[in-house]
């Protein structure tokens, strides 16, 4: 017998609509999309906020500003939790269900967002980037199952154009909201308001699970476990934080002193907390309904393949380092890169044999069989590689063509392109109901290419007028555009038993695409900044009477500047044409009915 699950039910949480046969999800299930929409959309802006926040950061955690190199974990660590973890989680969720999942991820993420927030020190921090990234980048594949769980085939378009304009908004939103807040407070308040936010979904999610179960939970709710678990949390906060008011109260300090010198974790506090978590486990392996059926896991996990989780997660984790701790005015991936690059290799391979040996794989074999569903994962690596172009170096050349610009005026100009991103998902879902996704995805890459050649023609004068601001919002339409026709064709062509690890595997080759594209672009655009800087004569030879204000060499290096990102440009339109081809694969041919006998 299986064990039961939350996956949703016909009977549960969808209805007949019309006697037409099609089912719509009931409004409880809709109120969990919306949950899931808010954490997504929280994620996503997570990603982005530490854009401006990593300056204050670097200080607060005790680096010199002139110390970015040391900081890079800070990215790059956000970056393999949000990666490396993708695959298992979406098969985990095919296995016991999404709002577990869903809730679990949340968790994680609030937990990454408080350990961020009262982080001493890099370390800390660290830890803490790559637990919010884990925890954050789980909701986006887990919800996009969610979504292929409570609409069919056909009706799936507009929620998913709902679900990628949100992960896109978040883009738009990320850097406004950390603005705002670093405004008013410092840079530790957006990880305990995104803590908080984290907490609050989670237990909306909670609370919102017979919406899509269609079951009553039975019995009595597990108080005790609640209890320790809230003391748990609650004393591990605290002595995690140390508050300033606490630590020097008269009465109750001596809660934050530790009985062993020099160690942190014999405080009275955390010491409660450490007895409260063996309590809790305790108890949930032993009580008759618990909050969390721990005896479960073993069997969770074998049926998830953790083993093929961990060779898949090395192979991933060693691409995102080989290209994320690169210095890319420099070489293309980092110093390490060939080792972690071969171990990659050798751990791809070694994942391959699990698959074959394995009596439940973590990536199933009809999860990618058919050629809608690989096709898709080939798409989203060119799409990742394209977009990163245009999110990175639209800034770089805004500050370099427009006379006084800062980091302000040239976010304000990408502002086009993200805004534009939003609307064409929700269009694109909208469409994807009428045209086959392969169409709209061919269209939608097109559109973006031709954004990329105009923008590989921009010179110093480019941003000036209105046309610029068109050839942005084109490009981020076209971008827009794809998002929910790729998730669309992948999750029609799997079996509802693969949705989750199938829709993982696609936000995972978005990211890589994304990641070496990054690298692969710059060192393009680099190699031609390196050809147009040899012809430039020193200031001394151009301006010998003036060599110290010589607006003749300077407008010699911003050419050689534009130069290099127009060669970046052009190698992301190559990208963007190669996923509008490659969108051909995305078709799914009608199957020949069978004559009658």
């Amino acid at each position: 017998m299986h064990p039961p699950t939350d996956r949703p039910r016909v009977a549960g949480p969808e209805r007949a609509a019309g006697g037409s046969g099609r089912r719509v999800p009931a409004l409880g299930g809709v109120g969990v999309l919306v949950l899931c929409g808010i954490g997504v959309l929280l994620a996503a802006a997570d990603t982005y906020v530490i854009v401006l926040a990593l300056p204050e950061m670097m200080v607060g955690v005790g680096l010199d500003g002139d110390e970015l190199q040391r900081a890079a974990p800070l990215v790059s660590m956000f970056l393999l939790g949000y990666v490396v973890v993708l695959p298992l989680v979406g098969r985990i969720s095919d296995v016991v269900g999404r709002i577990s999942v869903l809730v679990g991820a949340l968790v994680v993420f609030t937990a990454g967002s408080v350990v961020t927030a009262s982080a001493p020190a890099l370390a800390e921090a660290v830890t803490g980037r790559f637990l919010q990234g884990a925890g954050g980048g789980a909701l986006v594949p887990v919800t996009l199952a969610l979504v292929a769980d409570l609409w069919p085939p056909q009706q799936r378009g507009v929620p998913l154009g709902l679900v990628g304009a949100v992960q896109e908004a978040g883009a738009v939103l990320g850097p406004l909201f950390g603005a705002g807040i670093l405004a008013f407070a410092d840079w530790r308040a957006i990880f305990w308001v995104n803590g908080i936010a984290g907490a609050v979904l989670s237990v909306g999610l909670l609370g919102g699970r017979r919406g899509v179960s269609g079951a009553a939970p039975r019995g009595r709710p597990d108080y005790l476990g609640a209890m320790l678990a809230t003391l748990a949390l609650a004393a591990g906060g605290v002595a995690l934080v140390r508050p300033v008011a606490l630590e020097r109260s008269v009465a109750w300090g001596e809660v934050l002193v530790p009985m062993v010198a020099a160690s942190s974790w014999t405080t009275p506090l955390a010491v409660t907390a450490i007895v409260a978590t063996v309590a809790f486990v305790a108890r949930e392996l032993t009580a008759a309904r618990p909050l969390i059926d721990l005896r479960r896991a073993p069997a969770v996990l074998r049926a998830a393949d953790l083993p093929g989780a961990i060779l898949l997660g090395a192979a991933l984790g060693g691409i995102v380092l080989s290209f994320a701790a690169a210095d890319t005015a420099e070489r293309v991936i980092a110093p390490s890169g060939p080792w972690l690059l071969l171990g990659s290799a050798v751990a791809f391979a070694a994942f391959g044999w699990r698959q074959r040996r394995a009596s439940s794989p973590l990536v199933p074999a009809v999860a990618v069989r058919a050629r809608p569903a690989w096709g898709a994962l080939v798409v989203s690596v060119f799409v990742g590689a394209a977009l990163v172009a245009v999110v990175v170096d639209v800034p770089v050349l805004a500050r370099t063509v427009l006379p006084g610009a800062d980091q302000f005026d040239a976010a304000v100009v990408l502002l086009r392109f993200l805004v534009a991103l939003p609307v064409g998902a929700l269009l694109g879902g909208w469409l994807v109901r009428r045209l086959s996704p392969a169409l709209l995805t061919c269209v939608g890459m097109a559109l973006a290419t031709t954004g990329l050649v105009a923008m590989s023609t921009w010179g110093l004068g480019s941003l000036d007028g209105v046309g610029s601001d068109l050839v942005l919002a084109l490009a981020g339409l076209g971008f827009g555009l794809a998002v929910a026709p790729v998730n669309s064709a992948i999750l029609a062509a799997v079996s509802a038993e693969t949705h989750g690890v199938a829709s993982a595997l696609v936000v995972v080759a978005r990211m890589i695409g994304m990641l070496a594209g990054l690298s692969a672009l710059t060192a393009i655009g680099l190699r031609r900044l390196y050809d147009v800087q040899a012809r430039i004569d020193s200031p001394a030879v151009t301006c010998p009477r003036t060599p110290t204000d010589c607006p003749a060499y300077d407008d010699a290096v911003r050419t050689a500047i534009v130069e290099q990102l127009q060669a970046t440009f052009t190698g992301a339109a190559v990208c963007a044409a190669v996923a509008a081809a490659a969108a051909l694969l995305l078709h799914q041919p009608r199957p020949h009915p069978v004559p009658k006998q």
